[in-house]
């Protein structure tokens, strides 16, 4: 497995591998890697012979006061949980690869509508952030695929949107929630709890699951139940943010004849802000 820093050798790498007629999946990340990112790295080798993996920590995500500076920054334990995986190269660039006229100067990729309700509220300019890095990711790799998480559901729509709307010859494919075995989704920003709070955790998940049980019964009294859940996820010690039910393809809010809802929900746990789904098929 490679390890590259520069456009450079990215481009020198990947012009090789194409002369060789060889697709290529791009999985982002900002490191800190566990096992959701390790499947997301399985579910793009079934999708292209190579397979790079970026490694960046993207400040134009993070707002004030958020977990900029202290995000963990693993580098050498990301590049050995990598071994054993089908990537075949990490590219690690530094923010003025990304960024070459600096941050404040950066060309600005924003998505209106989808952005602008849950995380996108609670987190003003996150979503431009992510959205610029990943047109910037796109336009360095040139990947034919490219892998996102299920757990992030508004970001890989927001994602969806733009590669769509500025026809990025880039196939987005969504990989599945990874879940501990109590049922919490596991994120680098788990590291975060203590024991307690690791403990009460998982309950963000079942509030979900509970939910999606009353939609499979028939219930359709959509702000009860997210009312309800709520109140239970203050009661467990969280600070709820969100629980919304919304349509699963474009989070409209759903009339009662809808067939395929998303129930999303953010809360903050200590110092974690913890964000979680489900997809409900009726």
């Amino acid at each position: 497995m490679l390890v590259v820093h520069t456009k450079e050798e990215l481009a020198e790498q990947i012009a090789e591998w194409r002369h060789s007629g060889d697709h290529v999946a791009l999985v982002p990340t900002m490191g800190n890697l566990h096992a959701g990112h390790v499947s997301l790295v399985e579910l793009a080798r079934e999708h292209a012979e190579r397979v790079v993996v970026t490694i960046f920590v993207n400040p134009t995500q993070f707002g004030e006061g958020e977990d900029f500076d202290t995000y963990p920054r693993t580098l050498e334990r990301d590049k050995r949980r990598l071994k054993s995986t089908p990537a075949d190269l990490i590219f690690a660039p530094d923010v003025e690869t990304v960024y070459p006229f600096g941050v404040e100067a950066a060309t600005v990729v924003s998505v209106p509508g989808l952005t602008e309700e849950f995380c996108g509220a609670k987190r003003p300019g996150h979503f431009d952030g992510v959205t610029s890095v990943v047109a910037r990711l796109f336009a360095i790799v040139q990947p034919d695929v490219a892998i996102f998480g299920q757990k992030d559901y508004q970001q890989q729509l927001v994602i969806r949107h733009m590669t769509a709307d500025l026809s990025i010859p880039v196939q987005i494919i969504t990989g599945e929630t990874v879940r501990a075995d109590d049922g919490l989704a596991l994120s680098s920003r788990n590291s975060y709890l203590s024991d307690e709070e690791r403990e009460i955790a998982p309950q963000l998940h079942g509030a979900l699951e509970f939910i999606g049980r009353e939609l499979q019964n028939g219930k359709r009294n959509y702000e009860d139940l997210e009312s309800s859940a709520i109140v239970r996820l203050n009661a467990a010690g969280f600070a709820a943010e969100y629980v919304s039910i919304r349509r699963a393809e474009n989070l409209e809010i759903p009339d009662r004849d809808c067939d395929e809802l998303v129930v999303l929900a953010a809360a903050r746990l200590g110092p974690a802000r913890l964000i979680d789904n489900i997809v409900v098929t009726i």
